[in-house]
């Protein structure tokens, strides 16, 4: 049977993408600072108490010790306060079967460390202490995720990852891959294994009881680009170890140029499995979010 797609928020662009995007996927959103992105991943987020009964979750990867404009856009767009996960501390996983204590909207992993994202910005002792610390705070996004999870969460927006030059060197999207492939697509009981590890036996049954599937959950990943243009973005190149190249789904959000007027728009690069419209699509960012403008 097939599984119903995951609503954007944003009916137009639905409508370009064949109904919505694919559950058991990645997304990935790409455009420069300040072009939309994170008004699609709140209403993509948003959604899901529409849609599955609860809302998604953010998990944000800035690293330079500031945090995208999340709480601003969900409060303004949704009238939604936004709930923080507290990433110092210790992880205490019996905490996760409390709804109370557990279901948070959003993770700002690395919100009180300054850092650059790629290894050759660090000398190697700054090195060390970045892995030392992601180490860390992993075991804390293990808690977030699962615990959002098993009480009905089945959308993860990513947001805050940095442009660099070659992929393959960034260490957001080292973070990335682990997230994703170690977390998100990890069978249910292996990410509890994971979380409670040799407390797991004495867990087995509540996780067994909280069951969920890992190809109902959809994940929209928001990558800024050095690329401003939209016809920039649609001729740049996939290199290795670039999340596009393992992404379902890609949409691109760029500028538009007219004679002597700038505009937006976007384009639905890859949409694997599902056809889609091709077409470049103009749209406004308004008071209540991001508007696709069709012909009339």
């Amino acid at each position: 049977m097939t599984k119903e797609r995951l609503q954007t928020g944003i009916a137009a662009l639905d409508d370009l993408l064949g109904g919505g995007l694919l559950p058991g996927t990645l997304t990935v959103v790409l455009g420069a600072t300040g072009i939309g992105k994170t008004q699609l991943g709140i209403s993509f987020a948003n959604e899901g108490l529409a849609q599955e009964g609860e809302r998604g979750i953010l998990f944000d990867l800035t690293a330079r010790g500031d945090s995208q404009s999340h709480a601003e856009y969900a409060r303004r767009l949704f009238d939604w306060e936004l709930t923080k996960t507290d990433v110092s501390g210790r992880v205490d996983p019996n905490r996760i079967w409390d709804r109370e204590l557990a279901r948070r909207d959003c993770m700002h992993l690395f919100n009180d460390i300054g850092r650059r994202v790629t290894a050759d910005d660090m000398g190697p002792d700054a090195w060390r202490e970045w892995k030392y610390e992601q180490a860390k705070r992993l075991d804390k996004a293990i808690a977030f995720f699962y615990g959002n999870f098993i009480h009905g969460v089945r959308r993860v927006v990513v947001d805050g990852v940095e442009p660099v030059d070659r992929a393959a060197e960034s260490i957001q999207f080292e973070l990335i891959e682990y997230v994703y492939g170690q977390i998100i697509r990890k069978e249910y009981d292996w990410l509890a294994r994971d979380l409670f590890r040799v407390h797991y036996r004495e867990n087995a049954e509540q996780v067994a009881r909280t069951a969920y599937s890992r190809d109902d959950l959809g994940c929209l990943l928001m990558a800024t680009s050095h690329e401003v243009m939209l016809d920039d973005l649609i001729s740049r190149p996939i290199q290795s170890g670039d999340v596009l190249s393992n992404a379902n789904t890609i949409i691109l959000m760029g500028k538009v140029r007219d004679g002597n007027r700038v505009s937006r728009a976007l384009y639905v690069a890859k949409h694997r499995g599902s056809a889609c419209d091709e077409s470049i699509v103009p749209y406004v960012i308004e008071e209540s979010g991001l508007r696709l403008l069709t012909p009339s």
